[in-house]
């Protein structure tokens, strides 16, 4: 009872939460897509105007992206590679492609304008980035006072097939002119990038301490700051939900 009075948020846990959780420490971000991969293979794990990807599909497009990122670009683990786009199926396989080849990912606001994405990529020392071709411009104004040595251009149909992505392409280029003109030389087509075959793929050494995530703040109070996440960090936050809502994820199976 005592105990509890020092900590009175424990009364609020739901009946039979744990006090601690125990972290596996062979467990990674990397790794939990294996394992769901493993054990569910054809469920749908991302869905996107219509279209879904599979854990299988998942896993298949990030290892290939990761293979590209390591023998194409020469990136190496713990180099920062920064994303800017919307929630898109690209997003995913891009994070976990990246995390796989040990690289740290700097997510960046896609409505970002060009003073603070500057700031944001000088500050992360971020030496690749996979933009949203909508926001290409923004990088375009300030890339020659960045680190950024490779630009990656996606766009909003890649992964919706080749007749719904080429509409959505021309709809949201050419009618509703939402993609502004830009100027990155050898900028690189995302799609490009998974074409390298999955056996290229060197699996970089990954434990939990390893930085996984610059996560950049509001800047509410000043200049972003990036926050530094461990892999542990992230496998915990999990843990911890999963502790909270176990009655939960039973009963929906």
């Amino acid at each position: 009872m005592a105990a509890n009075r020092n900590k009175p948020w424990l009364k609020s846990y739901p009946e039979g939460t744990p006090e601690f959780i125990t972290l596996d420490p062979r467990k990674t971000i990397v790794k939990l897509l294996n394992e769901a991969e493993s054990n569910y293979p054809d469920n749908d794990a991302f869905v996107n105007f219509g279209v879904s990807l599979s854990y299988r599909d998942v896993q298949t497009k990030s290892k290939k992206f990761a293979a590209y990122l390591q023998n194409v670009l020469g990136l190496k683990k713990g180099d920062r590679i920064a994303m800017m786009m919307p929630n898109l199926l690209q997003y995913p396989v891009a994070i976990f492609g990246a995390l796989r080849a040990g690289l740290i990912v700097v997510n960046v606001n896609p409505l970002y304008t060009p003073r603070e994405l500057e700031h944001q990529l000088r500050d992360s020392g971020s030496k690749a980035i996979l933009i949203f071709e909508n926001s290409a411009h923004v990088l375009s104004a300030v890339i020659e006072d960045t680190d950024i040595e490779h630009v990656i251009i996606t766009k909003i149909g890649d992964f919706l097939g080749p007749i719904k992505g080429s509409l959505m392409n021309f709809v949201v280029k050419y009618l509703k002119r939402m993609v502004p003109r830009y100027s990155l030389p050898g900028k690189i087509d995302f799609k490009s990038t998974l074409g390298r075959p999955v056996t290229d793929l060197d699996e970089a050494p990954i434990s939990i301490d390893d930085l996984a995530f610059l996560q950049y703040t509001g800047a509410t109070t000043g200049l972003s700051k990036g926050a530094m996440l461990s892999h542990g960090n992230v496998i915990a936050s999990l843990e911890q939900l999963e502790a909270m809502l176990v009655d939960v994820i039973d009963e929906d199976g």
